[in-house]
């Protein structure tokens, strides 16, 4: 490290850096078995972009809570100062009221509420005789919906709107707040390249009119280009804080992790087997749209010991073709076929799917994935409970349901004192090894992994590709869909490319450039047929 690569120690102000508008100082927050925040300490300066970032359960969201009062005042140690007093926050809008507004991971909107509503859900604009102005709503609305970008009717329904547009709905929220210091937790996570380049580009115009950011995210290239500081925490403690302009994803990686990460995909050399799994001419139509055509005479094929690669841009039909195929978890009218070891097989319920050796592990863990009402050990047996019913009452065995979700948890590092705790209250990279986990115990043959690492970092990521390779050693055939095009090309042996439904290519991993992916992906859909 340079001379001029000081670190910054945790807590002191920089040079140059006078006017702070935040400082945590030596924060530490246990729960039950868990120390999730030990001795932390954070200095931010009034209208710069500060990136936080770290591991899945490094502490990262624990540490805004306490900020925001949703862990409140009285709950953690140490001290919290803003705007040069002490801080107390013991409610959310205690923090709200001072200009500190946090826009979580999981976007807090109604989708039964309209744009403008939901920008003055809780803050309503109310007239003389204390019912809500419509008018004054709407045209509120529509200014703070322009300083956003957001170009939407404000009566539109939040549900007929993208996750992208929503995002910047949050933001138009909290900027209605008279917000002063904006928290982000993971906000470009589930947007494409587009809504992602928007709204780092908001972040600047927010910096322009004064007003403070604190970003997380997971995505480091992002956090490089738009981030004044950096700071780094692993295992809820801080390790460094760094001039945005001096990070290296080297430097960061190493940071998060605790080691040197020179090789991002874990190599893999075995041999690939016979076919285990084929679908022949697979056509599958909008659900609600009559005559939407969504996949179109799609074919493929994977081997046993083989990791076979789907790319596409946003809406080019990944997710619509895996869940069609897993026991038409997507679609009408489908049509086509679908081979395992050369026999023609039926798998129009998820039952059958299972019972045929299928396993999907859903991009979208919250919905599709979990029960986030119950516990880690009910989210890892729910596929497989069949398994553990005794055959005397037909009755669960506790005992042996507790056994095997232990073993999950060793085996996939778990990161929980528990499989008796929520699954809440995991991080989102250890509830995404919880998914797997699930569809590991049915044992299946052909698994089919969507946006696996989508939202963890590259430890967690790492840890999953691992998994990846020890499954395709066992003789497993994996399918893998990504929208990042250097992770496909890492993991997989073979890649297909979607168009507007349609296969457009299928390109041997040793062929395999990106800008060779990318023309196939961008085949215009009059071009693909």
């Amino acid at each position: 490290m340079s001379e001029n690569t000081a670190l910054l120690e945790p807590g002191v102000v920089p040079p140059g850096a006078e006017d702070v508008i935040l400082e945590m100082r030596h924060i530490t927050k246990t729960f039950p078995g868990v120390v999730a925040l030990d001795d932390v300490s954070l200095t931010v300066t009034r209208g710069e972009i500060h990136a936080i970032c770290g591991e899945n359960g490094a502490g990262k969201s624990t540490l805004m809570k306490v900020l925001s009062g949703v862990h409140p005042y009285g709950t953690y140690d140490g001290e919290i100062v803003f705007e040069g007093a002490e801080a107390r926050f013991h409610r959310i809008n205690d923090s709200e009221a001072k200009g500190i507004v946090i826009i979580h991971q999981e976007l807090a909107l109604s989708p039964f509420l309209s744009i403008a509503e939901n920008i003055f859900l809780g803050n309503e604009r109310f007239d003389r005789t204390h019912l809500i102005d419509w008018n004054r709503t709407n045209a509120e609305a529509q200014a703070l919906m322009a300083r956003v970008g957001l170009i939407e009717n404000p009566t539109t329904p939040i549900s007929t709107i993208g996750v992208g547009k929503q995002q910047l709905v949050e933001i138009a929220k909290a900027l209605s707040k008279d917000v002063k210091l904006l928290i982000l937790d993971e906000p470009t996570a589930a947007l494409n390249d587009n809504d992602s380049e928007h709204l780092l580009g908001l972040l600047r115009g927010l910096k322009a009119q004064g007003i403070t950011c604190i970003m997380i995210s997971h995505k480091l290239g992002e956090l490089m280009e738009i981030a004044d500081t950096i700071t780094v925490i692993r295992d809820g403690r801080t390790i460094e804080a760094m001039p945005g302009s001096e990070a290296t994803q080297e430097r960061l990686i190493k940071d998060m992790v605790g080691r040197e990460m020179s090789q991002r995909y874990p190599s893999r050399n075995h041999p690939i087997g016979e076919e285990v799994f084929r679908v022949e001419d697979w056509t599958v139509y909008h659900p609600t749209q009559p005559g939407r055509v969504m996949i179109d005479r799609a074919s493929l094929n994977v081997h046993a010991g083989e990791v076979v690669g789907i790319a596409g841009l946003m809406g080019a039909g990944r997710t619509e073709l895996a869940m069609s195929l897993f026991g038409h978890s997507y679609g009408k009218n489908i049509t086509g076929r679908t081979y395992i070891r050369g026999e023609e097989v039926a798998l129009h319920t998820v039952d059958e799917a299972i019972a045929h050796g299928l396993a999907y592990v859903s991009e979208d863990r919250k919905r599709y994935g979990l029960n986030l009402l119950t516990d880690i050990k009910t989210n890892i047996t729910a596929a497989g409970l069949k398994k553990l019913v005794g055959k005397l009452f037909g009755l669960v065995n506790d005992n042996e349901e507790i056994k095997v979700a232990e073993q999950y948890r060793a085996a996939l590092s778990i990161k929980t004192p528990t499989v008796m705790a929520a699954i809440t209250k995991l991080s989102g990279g250890n509830q995404q090894k919880v998914v797997v986990a699930k569809w590991l115990y049915t044992d299946p043959d052909i698994l089919i992994l969507d946006e696996p690492t989508r939202g963890i970092d590259v430890g967690a990521k790492y840890e999953i590709y691992t998994l990846i390779n020890q499954l395709v050693e066992q003789g497993k055939a994996v399918i893998v869909i990504s929208s990042e095009l250097p992770e496909v090309m890492g993991i997989s042996d073979r890649i297909y490319t979607l168009s507007f439904g349609v296969v457009t290519g299928e390109v041997p991993i040793a062929e395999a450039t990106p800008e060779k992916l990318m023309n196939l992906m961008t085949k215009e859909k009059e071009a693909v047929r």
